[in-house]
């Protein structure tokens, strides 16, 4: 089979990775992918974003499945466009993936599916806003609609600092269009989950359970991030919150979608927040995540094309989600800086010392190459990927990988991933239903 990957990521290079594994691959492509991803597959100089360009690939090379990484064209419908093609993609369409592309709208359909979700109000006016905010009073999670590249949810602790978001996503406009309309919710106390299913439109898999770390520094300190690490599986999600999520969260929303006429194929990332009373919902994303997926693949033992073109076909039930019992951990490393401004074009070495570390893969997410070199050219630059005998060990050989790396300047990473894990002890064996 040809299939071609869209996206250039440390997800795409993992999904990449894993889709190379399949006996079925006969042609690889990534657009536009990135150094690492082209050891394995063959890069396409098309942007990820360039639905008009992808659709004349597509057009021309006849994939037999095209996966989606990215949020922005899922968003744009280019799912759509090429099923118009008469080509298979995996991925919801476009009315669908509105599941991410409006917070606003997550929020509504959760309302009106019963999912448990934190108390919300919807606003574009100014003043309206302010009004609430005082009469709720803080703290409160101010969050711009749109696709914001994950920079658009503000934790607000006071009044003031409320005020302030909203004023910067109504009338500063930090989010472009983006901010235009904002969600101001309450902010729910718990640990976070994510949780991640194929779905078919009819048939729910899930795929192993995973805990990201977003803040940039060590004890969740600094701003929010697109992710500075990951492991799985996440001791929080027991059978009970397992149970619960599926049955109160991801089903009652399949089914609110599909009868709204929003009928939804693909991967559902489910952000929720295990609270004292259950988890709840956090938000939806309609994408595989990043860095979550890089541990997902790692323990994936099924074969990842079978799976997505199972999705894609609406034959999920035949499928079965094999899973490696081992823990993953995945460390982000990134150009100092980050996520403010920061320095491109930065030289990269103990790439190839790194790979040595046993069980462990380095994911390219932001690099490129010139004159030669594999050098940085975004903020978040690598994610070093291990497995282990337990959550220990899997830290060990992550960190080790991650310490064989420089980054000319200097590399920034977190010290402390998978802690919570590695505090806890071993985890409980996962539970995850074939189908619901």
């Amino acid at each position: 089979m040809k299939v071609l990957v869209v996206g250039g990521g440390g997800r795409e290079h993992a999904l990449v990775w894993k889709l190379a594994q399949s006996p079925r691959i006969k042609k690889l492509w990534c657009a536009p992918g990135n150094p690492g991803i082209a050891q394995i597959a063959e890069n396409v100089d098309i942007g990820a974003e360039d639905v008009d360009g992808l659709l004349r690939f597509a057009r021309s090379e006849r994939p037999d499945l095209t996966v989606v990484g990215p949020e922005a064209p899922l968003v744009a419908g280019i799912v759509d466009r090429l099923r118009e093609e008469h080509l298979l993609a995996f991925g919801p369409a476009k009315r669908a993936a509105e599941i991410e592309g409006s917070k606003s709208f997550t929020k509504q359909l959760a309302r009106r599916a019963g999912v448990p979700t934190a108390d919300f109000q919807v606003f574009s006016d100014l003043k309206q806003a302010e009004w609430y905010i005082q009469e709720k009073g803080a703290p409160l999670v101010v969050k711009a609609s749109g696709l914001a590249a994950g920079k658009g949810v503000i934790m607000a602790e006071t009044v003031e600092e409320a005020v302030a978001a909203v004023r910067m996503c109504l009338v500063d406009g930090a989010f472009g269009a983006a901010g235009a309309e904002v969600v101001i919710e309450e902010k729910l106390v718990g640990e976070e989950l994510s949780l991640l299913a194929l779905v078919d439109g009819e048939t729910l898999a899930l795929l192993p359970t995973a805990q990201d770390h977003k803040r940039v520094g060590d004890g969740d300190s600094g701003p929010n991030t697109g992710g500075m690490g990951a492991y799985s599986p996440a001791p929080v999600a027991t059978e009970q919150v397992l149970d619960a999520a599926v049955r109160e969260i991801l089903v009652p929303s399949v089914h609110e979608m599909a009868k709204s006429g929003r009928r939804y194929q693909g991967v559902l990332y489910a952000g929720l927040m295990v609270t004292p009373s259950g988890p709840k919902l956090l938000e939806y994303n309609c994408r595989f995540g990043d860095p979550e997926t890089q541990p997902l693949m790692m323990r994936l033992k099924s074969d990842l094309l079978e799976l997505l073109l199972a999705t894609a076909q609406g034959r999920l039930g035949e499928q079965t989600v094999e899973v490696d019992e081992r823990p993953a951990v995945c460390v982000v490393l990134t150009a100092p800086g980050y996520p403010g401004s920061y320095e491109k074009g930065r030289a990269i070495t103990g790439l190839d010392e790194a790979a040595g570390v046993p069980d462990t893969v380095v994911f390219h997410a932001g690099t490129t190459v010139k004159g030669g070199r594999v050098v940085t050219a975004g903020g978040r630059v690598l994610g070093v990927t291990a497995l282990g005998g337990d959550i220990g060990q899997a830290v060990e050989r992550a960190y080790q990988a991650a310490g064989r790396i420089q980054f000319d300047g200097g590399v920034h990473f977190r010290k402390d991933i998978a802690a919570r894990a590695m505090n806890r002890g071993p985890s409980a064996r996962e539970r995850r239903p074939k189908s619901r």
